[in-house]
């Protein structure tokens, strides 16, 4: 049984010694010269180092996790896409009602203002 599951086992060997080895190495060999644009705040715009309960604008929040919402819905197009050719018209007028329901949300969000930054 063993000899089923030993190339599995040198495999996950060696790929986990090459990692520690290339973050140990990058570690050690790394340039350690930190400047004024590398410590500056990036991504968010919140400065990195400053008090935790300073108050925010949520506004980013809702539009990250809107994003993600309608991200992950687009992401059902892929295997329907690969599969259309067996469901036939039932896969298309169930991906037509799955469409208007998108679109319709989308409309409610933006019509709302959830998209607006300002």
């Amino acid at each position: 049984m063993l000899a089923e599951y030993l190339p599995i086992l040198i495999f996950l060997a060696i790929s986990t010694g090459m990692g520690v080895a290339l973050v140990v190495i990058g570690g050690i060999l790394g340039p350690r010269r930190p400047d004024s644009e590398k410590l500056s705040p990036y991504e968010c715009g919140f400065e990195a180092f400053e008090d935790t309960r300073m108050k925010f604008d949520v506004r980013f929040y809702l539009v990250a996790i809107l994003f993600i919402i309608f991200d992950l819905e687009i992401a059902f197009f892929i295997p329907w896409a690969v599969v259309l050719d067996k469901l036939g018209m039932f896969g298309i007028a169930a991906m037509t009602v799955f469409v208007v329901e998108l679109v319709i949300g989308f409309f409610i969000v933006w019509k709302r203002g959830a998209l607006e930054w300002e």
